[in-house]
């Protein structure tokens, strides 16, 4: 935000002490930042001077030999500018003066001819050519002919202004106004602010008799119309074009930069529109997929069902708060004019300038807007266009309001104020500090009742009053001293860190991968149903949803490794997944892990990863985490397309699914590749005891193989339970060894084949002993799942 002095000393007084350096810092101290501070034209040694004669250089064919008269004297000048002519004012920089960029003017002989100055075009003072015309861009500025010779040019022309470019934080969007700074000049010096002049005549006629507004959308929450007739297209006065240059903004015409002044003065962003190419109506609707718009920028654009289009009942003729269209734009045969002051979605606005051109209008949007300014400033226009461009302006107003405009009230206390800031504020103090914020307070004791203008949309809460208070009163005043809190012992969870000590101690390696992904993979290896979280403003494409499962992340990891040569890849990490639904915003804890090629099992015995060196890794780590003989691995009714159907499985814990395990298809990866992935959360709100710890038995084991023919539909985990239940306490271990299903086996049998262990803690166990528990065993599965042993 570029403030021009000249524009705010319009609204608040500003001692001439203060030079704009000074104001500059001062703003500076209480938050307000800036990058640059100087002159608009920061050029010393002009005069104004009268081209008394021009005649062309003997010894050049575009050199002219100029008498100037600058006022107490005449000198002869050499100028090459090819419009520089007898009886012209010009503004002359004199002999020892400097210019814009190191120059410095000298007395000097060109091609034989003395010249003792030079005459100067805008640029050369420092105007940049976007703010001339055409011919101030071919050569020099040409003055008026009552400008006075010896006068200073910077005055007369009206640009002896200075600016302060400031760097404003994305909340203080108020700032983005000169009413905005002047409030807040005026509560750092305590200087009243001047009202706004929106004094006009209006005609008989009104302007609903001849326009309709219809709103289409719950992204327009105000939009006013007004009409004007009979304006007159010409040059602006000085001091607008002056405001708009040191405001950063390229002067057009009268009517355009009126648009543009008032924007900078109070906030607001208007939009005029030819009413002669109108149909009578607007229409504020979200545009179509593929509707074509020609922008004023002569490009055509193709819109989206996000963007919000301004229509006249047929066709998109503008993009609501970026930029206005081709058809229906300000020209010099323009007479009569429609004026929309309106407020739109700044999310949606922020979406729109993203994909067509950020601008000053897109820019305020953005940020938010009061409403109550959106009234001023359609009626700070007509007040201008009446003034400036002749114009009559139609009675009444067309609105569509759906804005909150009641001031904010907020309470805070007098103890909350100096506990924060660590401070001693009197309660006088701080009620002096909100009337020079113009912010009205009442005290009942030490609580203070503050109402909040909505002109200032980022205080909402009692430590935004506070903060204010503290930078107004300044930061500079209160003494540091070091805070007296209870030092908090740092903590973490146990569980999280054993279940992570415990993959490594398997011979997973951890990777930490982008919470980020495409909103394309989001959805892959999971049939959980969410809504994803894509971010607003994505700094990619290709990282614009936030995960929800890891899966996705750690087989990019996967893919990477192999292209780089490494097959072997046993990887794990935990992290956050992210969902929402419906206006809920959740995450939640998981595991993942992801195996392929060759598993390290130990020095000098490496294997293959199939779906069992995968489940023991879940045996292990469940086991070890006090879940023993309460999980189970179960086919999954539904299933994820990106895993294979034969080999995957959901893990469950007393009954409650906490994750899934399984290959991951061919159709994706055509080497075995494997996937793990726990919802910890849910894992660990399953209680669990102490630990139990028992001695190692001194005893031998013994161990015992069954093979047993049973339906080919049996699950082996259901068997083996059944199996360690009937062997009771000296059965310390089952485990399934072969499956076989063939030649001798009736077509809907298996043979499922198993090793028991027995053991005992204070005898070696016989045979005498054993064999009765394996009689229970056969007897317990035939009477459970009609299972045979096989002979």
């Amino acid at each position: 935000m570029k403030l021009s002095r000249k524009f705010v000393e319009d609204y608040v007084d500003i001692d001439a002490d203060v030079d704009i350096k000074k104001l500059a810092e001062d703003m500076t101290s209480i938050g307000n930042e800036y990058d640059e501070a100087k002159k608009l034209v920061e050029a010393t040694g002009l005069v104004i001077g009268h081209v008394k004669t021009c005649k062309m250089h003997p010894d050049s064919d575009h050199l002219h030999v100029c008498t100037v008269d600058v006022g107490n004297k005449t000198l002869q000048i050499v100028c090459g500018a090819p419009n520089v002519a007898e009886g012209q004012n010009v503004i002359v920089a004199l002999d020892g003066a400097e210019l814009p960029g190191g120059v410095k003017i000298k007395k000097s002989i060109i091609r034989g001819q003395e010249s003792n100055g030079m005459i100067c075009s805008l640029s050369e003072i420092g105007i940049e050519s976007k703010y001339q015309n055409e011919e101030d861009k071919a050569g020099i500025h040409i003055l008026n002919p009552e400008a006075k010779p010896g006068d200073d040019p910077i005055k007369y022309l009206k640009l002896d202004d200075e600016f302060i470019d400031f760097e404003l934080t994305a909340n203080r969007g108020d700032l983005l106004s000169i009413l905005g700074m002047a409030y807040e000049i005026g509560a750092l010096y305590d200087k009243p602010v001047k009202d706004i002049d929106l004094s006009h005549k209006e005609e008989k006629a009104s302007v609903n008799d001849c326009f309709k507004l219809e709103i289409n959308t719950d992204n327009c929450k105000m939009f006013l119309a007004k009409k004007v007739v009979d304006v007159e297209i010409k040059e602006s006065p000085d001091f607008i074009k002056n405001r708009l240059i040191a405001s950063g903004i390229r002067p057009i015409n009268n009517v355009v930069d009126i648009s543009n002044y008032v924007m900078l003065e109070t906030g607001q962003p208007l939009h005029f529109y030819d009413a002669d190419r109108l149909k009578g109506k607007i229409e504020v609707r979200m545009a179509k997929n593929g509707e074509k718009l020609t922008t004023l920028d002569g490009i055509e654009r193709e819109l989206a069902e996000s963007d919000i289009v301004i229509s006249d009942g047929e066709r998109a003729i503008g993009l609501a708060g970026v930029m206005g269209g081709l058809d229906t734009e300000i020209e010099n045969s323009t007479k009569n004019v429609i004026i929309e002051s309106a407020i739109f979605d700044g999310v949606k606005v922020r979406l729109t300038s993203k994909k067509i051109v950020r601008s000053e209008a897109s820019n305020r949007f953005e940020k938010g807007l009061d409403p109550n300014r959106t009234y001023m400033a359609i009626e700070r226009a007509c007040t201008l266009l009446e003034k400036y461009a002749y114009a009559k302006i139609l009675s009444g107003t067309v609105i569509y309001d759906k804005t909150e405009k009641e001031e904010k009230t907020i309470n805070v206390s007098l103890e909350k104020i100096n506990s924060l800031l660590g401070a001693n504020i009197s309660k006088e103090e701080v009620i002096d500090i909100f009337r020079r914020l113009a912010f009205k307070c009442k005290a009942n004791g030490d609580i203070l009742t503050v109402k909040v203008p909505r002109r200032r949309i980022d205080v909402d809460i009692a430590e935004d009053l506070i903060e204010e208070v503290g930078r107004i009163y300044g930061v500079d005043k209160i003494e540091g001293k070091l805070p007296e809190v209870p030092t908090i012992p740092g903590r973490y969870n146990q569980k999280i860190r054993d279940i992570r000590n415990k993959m490594i101690a398997l011979g997973l390696n951890e990777t930490m991968t982008y919470i980020l992904i495409n909103d394309k993979e989001v959805n892959k290896f999971t049939t959980d149903k969410f809504e994803p979280v894509r971010l607003l403003d994505p700094m990619s494409e290709d990282r614009n949803t936030l995960r929800y499962t890891m899966i996705t992340s750690l087989f990019k990891i996967y893919e990477y490794n192999v292209a780089h040569g490494n097959k072997d890849v046993s990887i794990f990490e935990m992290g956050k997944g992210f969902y929402k639904n419906g206006e809920e915003y959740g995450e939640n804890l998981k595991l993942c892990c992801l195996l392929s090629g060759e598993f390290y099992k130990g020095i000098g015995e490496n294997k293959d990863v199939d779906f069992y060196i995968a489940k023991g890794i879940i045996e292990e780590l469940l086991n070890s985490q006090g879940y023993e003989n309460r999980y189970s691995f179960v086919v999954p009714k539904e299933m994820p397309k990106e895993f294979h159907p034969g080999q995957t499985a959901e893990i469950v814990v007393d009954g409650k699914k906490i994750g899934i395990i399984g290959k991951i298809h061919p159709d994706v990866v055509q080497n075995p590749v494997f996937a793990i992935e726990m919802n910890l959360d849910k894992l660990l709100d399953i209680k669990t005891g102490k630990p139990k710890y028992k001695e190692i038995s001194k005893f031998p084991t013994i161990k015992k193989d069954i093979a047993l023919l049973v339906d080919k539909k049996a699950e082996a985990m259901a068997i083996a339970k059944s199996i360690k239940k009937a062997g009771g306490m000296h059965l310390v271990e089952v485990n399934v060894f072969d499956v076989y299903e063939g030649k001798g086996i009736d077509f809907n049998k298996k043979s499922l084949a198993y090793s028991l262990t027995f053991s005992s803690q204070d005898k070696t166990l016989t045979d005498e002993e054993i064999n009765p528990l394996l009689e229970k065993i056969v007897s317990q599965v035939d009477k459970e799942f009609g299972a045979k042993l096989r002979e």
